[in-house]
């Protein structure tokens, strides 16, 4: 017998002022046009307004030129509200059950969501994959982000750190407002909406292969630092903590590890953390 067709799905992508037009163009077309697997649509959120380059490409988007005629859903924010916020935004927008995140910096790979979405379609809520660094060549590739595939090994790690990586996630849309939706948390508010489906007995998993390119910027390393993600750090604890995601034990490891971790020296943590990285791989 023939397999049944897969369900149709969303792809969500935020965009904001401090976007590149030409990044934005590009993860556009990877997530539409270029996949062997297309989406039934692309919902942009344009959170808060943006430069006059932006908004052209926006509206090439809507216009189906740069999707290969995948229809466009636009969210037009009025003014700037964080990712958090947006993404909320724009899980309201989507009209199928399986959503498809992407941010606007990053390539999604042609066989992404054929590989993908069929997992989540065969049952998973949520499923990530690994991504593979880059700068400004995407065909010249650095470090390789993985975790683990094991759904228990998953569970496990996500009690230390985020076991998903956010820009090649497609999730279940109801199993995320299952968990309580996306809540506002500076740069940590996938961990801590992953880690509430978790608890909420969402089925997860992870592609080891990479299916995004992931566009490291001059000051990507740097912004994972710093006492503004030490204040996030500790909220993040605090809560999984209050909720029972975690021990106090964990928690006390967390706020050590994760909080000194904030404060190591930008030239330090990139090579720290590739090491890491590669060792987790084997």
């Amino acid at each position: 017998m023939p397999e049944p067709p897969l369900p149709p799905f969303s792809v969500l992508l935020p965009v904001y002022a401090g976007d590149v037009a030409a990044h934005v163009n590009r993860a556009i077309a990877s997530v539409s046009a270029e996949q062997t697997l297309r989406p039934a649509e692309v919902v942009l959120v344009r959170d808060g307004p943006v430069a006059a380059d932006i908004a052209a490409v926006l509206a090439r988007a809507a216009s189906g030129e740069l999707t290969g005629g995948v229809g466009v859903r636009l969210v037009e924010l009025p003014t700037n509200v964080g990712l958090a916020r947006a993404l909320e935004a724009g899980l309201a927008a989507c009209a199928h059950a399986i959503v498809a995140r992407a941010d606007a910096d990053d390539i999604s790979l042609p066989e992404r969501f054929a590989t993908q979405v069929p997992l989540v379609a065969g049952g998973l809520d949520l499923v990530s994959a690994a991504i593979v660094e880059f700068t400004t060549d995407e065909h010249e590739r650095g470090l390789v982000r993985a975790w683990p595939t094991d759904p228990a090994a998953i569970a496990a790690l996500a009690r230390f750190q985020d076991p998903f990586n956010h820009p090649a996630v497609v999730y279940r849309r109801a199993a995320v407002a299952a968990a309580g939706g996306y809540e506002h948390l500076d740069k940590l508010e996938d961990y801590w909406l992953f880690a509430r489906m978790i608890a909420a007995g969402a089925q997860v998993g992870n592609v080891a292969e990479p299916l995004v390119l992931y566009r490291i910027g001059a000051g990507a390393y740097a912004r994972r630092g710093g006492w503004t993600l030490l204040r996030s750090e500790l909220g993040l604890q605090a809560r999984m903590l209050r909720t029972g995601f975690t021990t106090p034990f964990q928690c006390a490891r967390n706020v050590v590890v994760r909080g000194v971790w904030r404060f190591v020296p930008t030239r330090v943590r990139r090579p720290i953390y590739a090491v890491v990285t590669r060792l987790r791989g084997r």
